[in-house]
């Protein structure tokens, strides 16, 4: 037989995925490489967040059109009964002038080092290796930083990544010199990676034992962040070896609310999961009809059109906001937006709008030890800006900045953005009983609310509410939908004033995984069918 020659994004016929199941470890994210090796880390004596670690590593090495090291994360994980949070989401330079942006005498760049604000993947690997994990850290990066060395095959949708910025990219680096270094690491050849080809990044790879090496002090204080102190200065960006050495990750409280005798828990501000819970309080006083029902999806779109006009309006870095997430999340609150509620279809200020890029990942042990993590550098690349000998892809989160004055998310220095990525969690009756999370920009709090409630309200299990075809509210009465949904539902929201779009972008869906966790300690994972979605299991 010859070689295999055939389309990898072409397919013709409809699949489905059992449900994954097993009872000493389970790992879910994206790609299968990464499952595998966050699998492995639990082999060799690693609980579920030494896992989620190197899941996450591997991620921004097989991935890196949607995260890499230079990006943003948070978690929520369950260890020794109880929850924590960590935001490791970091803020604008501290020399950042941001006065010619708020008087619109400069436009804010997208891309480029003046995009970038201060990078927290590395801390947040270093702290959660160091509170809660069992295996060094070295020793935990080092299967990604392999990986990275030997080099791996490209899937289509990873593909896709490539081609996109190949092109975006190309257009861009004329105003943007710095985007030079993205092609130098990830197009040497000068064309884009395709599916099947084979890529090696050895700068990824030094990078990532030299963080392992020293729990992430070569990136905040040692030659990492003297290296990209220099790259910034060369390019004309405000990011400092200061801002580097003064970072940390804060440990939280999760934020909940009670639904249908379970807790939904979200990272507080400066994400954006509140607007899920905010969608989720005023849908609990509201009459919903069956799954697939369009008064259902009627008053889930209304909810969160709501919940954004909210969020978009208060949420900020944590410090600076002047509307409490109690006050947001009040029941009398909740009952007066779902009051707003009505037959049709309303307007509502938009949320925000981006082509991101993330990666979510759960992993859960035999001791009971679960982790939500996601981790992200914005839209796909981030800033294009990359550190080539260490491979660090550097994010362009500052985009998340309102540029208004007077805003309380506006663009300064010194400060965390509205920031997009949330990871989720649920418990009952005290117990966990498991991580989700849906990626993918301000589909985010969309998808989870539709997971959510397809496992809560409808009693679907985990790989079916992931299937169940999903919508997303975009700007004002604007819908966007997979085909699948039937076309007398689409018709029905139609008839009630919305603007409905179907699209064959499956992209713009999100990507989710979930674990749960039943009451004899067996472990149910659900993964993304809109993806390379893998769910490694022992």
């Amino acid at each position: 037989m010859g070689s295999a020659n055939c389309d990898t994004g072409a397919f013709h016929y409809a699949s489905r995925r059992e449900l994954a199941v097993g009872k000493n470890g389970m790992v879910a994210t994206s790609h299968p490489l990464a499952a595998q090796v966050g699998l492995d880390i639990l082999k060799r004596g690693g609980n579920a967040i030494d896992a989620a670690i190197a899941t996450a590593a591997t991620l921004t090495v097989v991935e890196p059109g949607s995260n890499g090291i230079g990006g943003d994360s948070f978690s929520i994980l369950w260890k020794d009964g109880e929850l924590h949070g960590l935001n490791s989401s970091g803020p604008s330079p501290e020399g950042l002038d941001p006065d010619p942006y708020l008087t619109k005498e400069k436009d804010f760049p997208t891309f480029g080092i003046n995009a970038v604000t201060v990078p927290g993947v590395p801390a947040g690997w270093a702290a959660l290796s160091e509170e809660h994990g069992k295996l060094p850290l070295k020793e935990v990066l080092e299967p990604a930083a392999k990986i990275a060395e030997e080099g791996y095959v490209i899937t289509h949708t990873v593909s896709q990544a490539f081609q996109r910025t190949f092109k975006r990219f190309t257009k861009e680096k004329d105003n943007h010199p710095e985007l030079e270094t993205w092609f130098k690491v990830f197009a040497p050849e000068g064309k884009a990676k395709h599916a099947l080809d084979i890529i090696k990044l050895p700068g990824h790879a030094r990078g990532l034992r030299l963080i392992g090496e020293t729990g992430a002090d070569a990136f905040y204080k040692g030659e990492i962040a003297e290296a990209i102190d220099s790259f910034s200065k060369e390019y004309g960006g405000s990011l400092r070896l200061v801002d580097l050495k003064s970072f940390k990750p804060e440990w939280v409280d999760p934020i909940s609310v009670d639904y249908k005798s379970y807790k939904v828990w979200e990272m507080p501000p400066n994400g954006q999961g509140i607007v899920t819970l905010m969608a989720l309080n005023t849908l609990k006083h509201l009459e919903l009809a069956g799954k697939d029902d369009a008064e259902t999806l009627h008053k889930q779109i209304e909810a969160i059109k709501l919940a954004f006009a909210d969020g978009n309006l208060t949420v900020s870095d944590p410090g600076r906001m002047t509307v409490s997430s109690e006050e947001l999340l009040s029941k009398s609150y909740a009952k007066e937006r779902a009051d707003l509620i009505s037959h049709d279809a309303i307007d509502a200020v938009p949320g925000i709008s981006d082509l991101s890029g993330t990666v979510y990942l759960a992993a859960a042990d035999a001791d009971g030890n679960m982790i939500s993590y996601i981790q992200s550098n914005y839209m796909g690349f981030g800033s294009g800006a990359v550190i080539p000998e260490y491979g660090i892809s550097l994010n362009n989160r500052a985009v998340g900045f309102t540029k208004e004055k007077g805003h309380v998310n506006s663009l300064a220095p010194g400060k965390r953005p509205f920031n997009t990525i949330i990871p989720g969690f649920l418990t009952k009756e005290g117990q966990p009983v498991g991580p989700f999370g849906v990626m993918g920009g301000h589909m985010q709090p969309q998808g989870h609310l539709q997971v959510i409630q397809s496992m809560i309200d409808f009693g679907l299990n985990p790989q079916d509410a992931l299937d169940k075809p999903r919508w997303q509210w975009v700007k004002g009465r604007k819908v966007l939908v997979e085909p699948e949904i039937p076309f007398s539902v689409l018709t029905d929201l139609k008839r009630r004033g919305h603007d409905i779009e179907v699209t064959l972008e499956k992209g713009q869906f999100g990507r989710g995984q979930i674990i749960l966790r039943n009451k004899n300690g067996v472990l149910i994972g659900g993964t993304e069918p809109r993806t390379d979605g893998t769910v490694a299991v022992w």
